[in-house]
């Protein structure tokens, strides 16, 4: 950000908290205050006050993003070639097309970066502070925003996973490449057939364009029920309920856990149960929910490392108030190689190959 813009960006902030108005959801009001300060600006510069600015057009765009966007992020939020954000510090700012990274020429200043995710964090309601160093949250347009601060970090820590709507059923999965027909047509009858399915993958490897595909497949009539840290799937099904987390108060009380949500959402008439991701306590409760006969089936996710142990550890040992548990023998997984957010690569999958422990 240029001296001439954080000075204009500045000014209208004080005049907006003067005249109690809200620019982030008015962007012609927005436009409108810029334009009268940038005026008031030039005027300055020209007594030789302030620099001169070389493009008043540019600037005025930078300060109207700073307002109303994200400011010096926003052009990388809205280029559709750029998958994820992250910022290592102020001078060290990632982005990442077709997964391969490249460090940016982008230079921000600390308090920059903290004005950043507070104003990421206000649609959330979620916070960030010494008592609480590690935030996810979703961006207005669906991204997934996580934040670490010092003193857990040495700089404020930022990733930014943009939503990307390309792929919407099993159909564009095979026509990238990602599945083979044969594959995507048994996957399509798993869902239908009601079946229980795992989607296991390492980071960036397009778990949860699985389940989005996956869910295309069920039929109109079914209720699904998802349970998610943050906001991630979109669904376009007739009937869904989308539960997330939530952080604890500054007084550490409130808090819902991904546990909890599993609960209830047995409570709630699921025809199918989604869990965004499966990595702690709530293995439990998924195991109880799928012993206790859901309609339809369940779909979760967890770490490709955590694929066979899961049923290996936690499957074999009997549950709580389950008489005998559940027989690990009973247990047939099919796995296949899924390629990253949907784009071909060398392993595409050409079978699936079916599992017994």
């Amino acid at each position: 950000m240029s001296e001439a813009v954080r000075i204009i960006t500045e000014q209208v902030r004080s005049r907006v908290r003067r005249d109690g108005v809200d620019l982030a959801s008015d962007e012609n009001l927005a436009e409108q205050y810029v334009r009268a300060e940038l005026q008031r600006y030039s005027e300055r510069a020209l007594g030789g006050a302030h620099p001169l600015i070389a493009d008043e057009h540019q600037a005025a765009r930078e300060v109207v993003a700073s307002l109303t966007g994200f400011g010096a992020l926003q052009p990388l939020l809205d280029d559709p070639e750029i998958e994820e954000i992250w910022i290592n510090g102020p001078s060290r700012v990632f982005v990442a097309r077709d997964g391969v990274p490249e460090l940016t020429d982008m230079v921000l200043s600390a308090r920059e970066v903290r004005d950043l995710v507070e104003r990421m964090l206000q649609a959330s309601g979620r916070r960030v502070d010494l008592s609480s160093p590690f935030v996810d949250a979703s961006l207005p347009d669906g991204s997934r925003l996580h934040v670490v601060i010092p003193d857990i970090t040495r700089e404020w820590s930022v990733n930014i996973r943009k939503f990307t709507r390309r792929i919407r059923d099993l159909n564009q999965l095979v026509g990238l490449g990602s599945l083979t027909q044969q594959a995507s047509e048994f996957l399509r009858m798993c869902v239908l057939a009601g079946q229980n399915i795992l989607v296991s993958g390492a980071t960036q490897t397009g778990k949860t364009t699985m389940l989005n595909a996956l869910l295309s497949a069920t039929r109109r009539t079914e209720r699904i029920v998802t349970v998610e840290e943050t906001f991630e799937l979109d669904l376009s099904a007739r009937d869904v309920v989308a539960m997330q987390c939530r952080q604890p108060s500054l007084e550490g009380r409130g808090e819902i856990t991904l546990r909890r949500l599993i609960k209830e959402s047995l409570r709630m008439r699921p025809d199918r149960l989604v869990v965004g991701e499966v990595r702690e306590a709530e293995s439990l409760d998924l195991l109880i929910a799928l012993n206790s006969g859901l309609p339809k089936f369940t779909i979760y996710t967890l770490r490709s490392w955590e694929c066979r142990s899961l049923f290996r550890c936690e499957v074999a040992p009997p549950l709580t108030s389950i008489s005998g548990g559940i027989e690990a023998s009973g247990v047939n997984p099919c796995w296949c190689p899924f390629v990253s957010r949907g784009v071909p690569t060398s392993n595409m999958l050409s079978t699936l190959q079916s599992v017994r422990f």
